[in-house]
Formats: structure tokens, sequence, C-alpha cells
């Protein structure tokens, strides 16, 4: 092997018969084999056998000291990945991770808990909402005709053909097509947002203060600060003045906040008749409200209650974002967490 090594470049392009190319083959595998075998029981050894360190090793043992001493980072390429910045369909050879996936750049750890309303909204309110909300059609049944939502053309002009039809007559807000319940479309949760306004903060920061402090305890985030739209002069109200604040809570933190609401706010109100069921925006979100006297219901409000001044204490609104696609649905869904509605119902 050390003569076919020593030959030169040009000797060893020559071509070689088949027995010889297999000889010389076959020489250099065993070669490569019986040093690699070398190699792997020496690591093996080395791995086994290897000391621990001492105390005094451990301690000026500093991997960050080491990688900050370098002069030279790491190969990006085979040391470091860092997915796609922008999405480029489905069919590019290089594609984003999951968002599951540490590297991913919309990775976020967690979830660390599961609330309680949660695991019960998974393990026995989503099965019966597919129950509750079952409509049995007979095989061969014929479909009802839905009422066209826009209008079309009459066809007069030549310039009506392939044109985009025309929504209703005074431009109204078209709602959301309730569409029925299924096994991948019950409706839940998906986020929560609490906001209250504070016209007295016009004339007194103080006031901001507090409603901003109290909406920090109960949702552990930072609120916005929002200001008014319009002038009201009898009010003193003028535009674009600091008169409010609003936060939002997704996930986990809106069925915690929703469940604080459900099993320790509402059973305290006194003579609490529930939420009116004329509530919604026809696309399957709800909204209730706290007057001043009905936030000191709240446990981190009651346990620093010394903190809020009682005249300052405001109230606020809370806006239940859902997946439904109808008020009936979202109605359906509160209810099975324990929300009671009164008053004429309103599909």
């Amino acid at each position: 092997m050390a003569s076919l090594r020593g030959l030169s470049r040009p000797a060893r392009s020559l071509p070689l018969s088949p027995l010889a190319r297999h000889t010389y083959t076959a020489g250099s595998i065993r070669c490569a084999s019986s040093q690699a075998g070398e190699a792997t029981s020496d690591l093996e050894q080395s791995t086994l056998n290897a000391s621990q360190l001492s105390p005094e090793e451990k301690k000026d043992f500093r991997p960050w000291k080491r990688a900050a001493d370098r002069k030279f980072g790491l190969p990006s390429g085979r040391y470091q990945y860092h997915p796609p910045k922008y999405e480029r369909g489905p069919l590019h050879p290089v594609q984003s991770p999951a968002s599951s996936d540490p590297i991913a750049r919309d990775f976020v750890p967690g979830p660390f808990n599961l609330p309680r309303l949660k695991q019960t909204y998974h393990s026995t309110i989503a099965s019966d909402l597919m129950t509750l909300a079952y409509m049995h059609v007979p095989p061969g049944t014929p479909g009802k005709e839905r009422p066209e939502r826009l209008r079309g053309w009459d066809g007069s002009s030549p310039y009506h053909k392939n044109r985009a039809l025309r929504g209703p007559r005074g431009n109204p807000v078209l709602p959301l097509v309730e569409r029925d319940v299924t096994f991948n479309n019950v409706p839940e949760i998906k986020e929560i947002t609490i906001s209250s306004y504070v016209p007295d903060a016009i004339q007194d920061a103080d006031h901001l203060l507090v409603a901003r402090s109290v909406l920090l305890a109960l949702t552990g985030t930072t609120p916005e600060i929002t200001r008014t739209k319009s002038n009201v002069v009898q009010w003193g109200i003028m535009r674009g003045k600091r008169a409010g604040v609003k936060t939002t809570v997704h996930g986990n933190a809106a069925y915690e906040f929703l469940d604080r609401c459900i099993h320790l706010v509402f059973p305290k109100i006194k003579d609490w008749k529930g939420i009116r069921a004329t509530t919604g925006d026809s696309g399957g979100n709800l909204s209730f409200g706290f007057n001043p006297d009905e936030m000191k219901l709240f446990p981190e409000v009651e346990i620093n209650y010394w903190m809020y001044p009682a005249k300052m204490l405001p109230g606020c609104r809370v806006f239940i974002k859902t997946t439904a696609t109808s008020d009936r649905q979202a109605r359906l869904l509160l209810q099975s967490l324990g929300i009671p509605f009164y008053g004429e119902v309103r599909n």
C-alpha cells in the first residue's frame, strides 16, 4: 500500500486491469478498515476510562469563556441553521420548520400549564357541543337553497361580464355564514380583550394609572393606553386625549381569566341574572362588563384593595372572541362553560 501511495499522480491515473483494480480497492478498504477499527477501540477506551474532573478543574472549566476567546466563529453552514425569513410557496425546496420546532422563527416555548377550564373543554365540552349541534339529515334529502347575499348584474352592458357581484343595498355589514359544527371546527375561545374607559383621566392622570394597574393585576400583561376619537364639549372630552386602557390575552391566559370570572366573580355578584342574550356582533364574539363595585370581587384586586383608591377604581368591558361563526354557537359554548344568559334570544 505504501508503494501505491508513493507513485506519482500520472502513474496512478493509468488504467488498471479489472483484477488489479479489484486488488487495489480491496487492499485500500482493508487498510482503511483496520485503521478505523484501531481508532474506534482507542475512542472506546478513552471514553470509558476517562477520569472525572477534580473540583479545582470544574471550577476553572468555563465553556462560555472559551467561546468568547475564540477568534473565529464556527462555520455557519454546518453548525448554525437559520430558517428562511419568507415563505416561498409549498413547492420551494427550502421550507420553514414547524412552529413547534425550537429553531423556528415563530417558536414559543410552552405551554407550561393546563388550565382547569381548558382541560374540561377538551375532555367533556367539545364532544358535547358536537352532540348538541348535530342536525340529522336523512340521505337523499335535497339541500336547502340559501338566498343570494350579493347582487348580480342584469347584463344590460358588455362591461357586466365577469364583473364582481355587488353588496346589498345600503351597504350593510354582511354577517358570517354559520357553519355546521363538525369534528374539525368545534367552537372554542380564541382571545379575550379587557378594556376600560376612564374619561376622568383627561383631567387627572391618576385615574389612568389606577386603571392600568388593575388590568395589569388581572391579566399579567402590560395594557396599552387608548385615546379618544371624538370631541364631546359637554363632557369635557377632547379628541386625541388619553382616556382608557386595554389589553388582550390569548390561549391559556384567556381560559384562566374566564375561569376566575365564572367560579369566583359571578357567584359573588348580588342578584346577578347573567349576560344578556342579545349581546354579540353576529360573528361569534360576545361581550359583557363589570362596574367598579364588581371589580373589587376579583381576587387580584381584593387581596391588595388598599393599593387602589376607592373612588378611582374603574369598571371594564370584556370582549370574548371565539372561533364560532354565529352568536348562537358562541352562546352555546359559553353556556357549556358555565355562563348563564337571560332575556330575548337573537340569532
